[in-house]
């Protein structure tokens, strides 16, 4: 696999981290360089580890992981963009601007669940796993620092509208996420 190749799969794989950053972004009221850079390293790093995970795991875990893992991914949007949406409808000190681990964690994972099945893919055909999976992280990274300054431009003008389709979009890439697994959508 070349670099081109490996550039469309990290940027493939940071969609859903992108998507994230810029809900990220909607919920802060004044953007630092910290936000961007911290959405990039949590939602980067998640990208990098995970193929890495799922390559050194290879067959071991790969029949549990492709059977639960989109469950997973499925339940912590579902539950983050459902959280999002109700608190959209309250007060405005109730946006989702915390950055902590607690509060990044969660989306990190989720957004980098399909990231372990590509490092599983990647043991079968025989990748260079590091330099793979340094690609993934640098690009998600690059997406997620753009997508918190996109959020945060226009969270400005529209922070409840865009909140509530914030919330709706993660409930949206959770369930796109649950029917790719259950072989519903292709």
């Amino acid at each position: 696999m070349g670099i081109g190749e490996l550039f469309l799969v990290g940027l493939s794989l940071s969609m859903d981290a992108f998507a994230v950053s810029i809900c990220k972004g909607l919920s802060v009221q004044k953007l630092k360089l910290s936000h961007a850079v911290l959405c990039g390293i949590y939602f980067g790093g998640f990208q990098a580890l995970m193929p890495v995970l799922g390559y050194y795991l290879g067959g071991t875990f790969s029949n549990l992981l492709q059977s639960v893992g989109y469950w997973l991914a499925f339940l912590l949007l579902a539950l983050i963009g459902a959280n999002m949406v109700r608190e959209s409808f309250g007060e405005t000190e109730c946006l989702n601007d915390d950055f902590s681990p607690k509060a990044m964690l969660p989306l990190a994972v989720a957004t980098s669940i399909d990231a372990l099945a590509v490092g599983v893919a990647f043991a079968a055909v025989d990748v260079k796993i590091a330099p793979a999976a340094g690609l993934i992280g640098v690009t998600t990274f690059v997406c997620s620092a753009i997508g918190v300054k996109i959020g945060a431009v226009f969270g400005a003008k529209f922070r409840a509208l865009a909140e509530r389709a914030g919330g709706i979009v993660l409930i949206l890439i959770g369930l796109k996420t649950l029917l790719e697994g259950l072989g519903i959508l292709p």
